[in-house]
């Protein structure tokens, strides 16, 4: 079935990949050059800011109040971390989860507990970082990552 052989070039990379042109049928359809931002879904605008401008320490860079939410943007380095309240966001434990780089690891697990903030995952160490699972108010996960020197 072609459908098959062609989500199977897309998910293994044959042996002479470097020499394989793909068929003008078979080409990107686009070019994605970076991404704009990451919202997390949110249900009540008062306790997010709270957790995330209180507990998280951002400060945000725009805030808009809509017909049927909220919308909340936070300056991570060069990359925008939002909040919302919208009708197609629905907060859920399941979904992608963004991971926080953070200074001091200790510290910051300190400082969260401190807090009461809900861990999905206790701290834990990996050969190449230390990291832990955080719950925010709505349930969604945020990672907290430290990489080993």
């Amino acid at each position: 079935n072609l459908i098959g052989q062609k989500a199977d070039l897309l998910i293994r990379r044959p042996k002479n990949a470097d020499s394989v042109r793909l068929s003008p049928n078979m080409m990107p359809p686009m070019k994605i050059v970076e991404f704009a931002f990451i919202v997390y879904p949110a249900t009540d605008l008062a306790r997010s800011r709270a957790f995330y401008e209180g507990v998280l320490g951002l400060a945000s860079a725009t805030s808009m109040d809509l017909v049927d939410g909220f919308w909340v943007e936070y300056e991570v380095g060069p990359h925008t971390l939002a909040i919302g309240k919208e009708p197609f966001l629905k907060p859920s434990g399941d979904g992608p989860q963004l991971v926080l780089t953070v200074e001091d690891f200790d510290k910051t697990i300190e400082h969260l507990r401190y807090h009461n903030v809900q861990f999905a995952l206790e701290p834990f160490d990996l050969p190449h970082c230390r990291a832990a699972i955080i719950l925010d108010p709505d349930g969604n996960k945020l990672g907290i990552h430290k990489r080993n020197p």
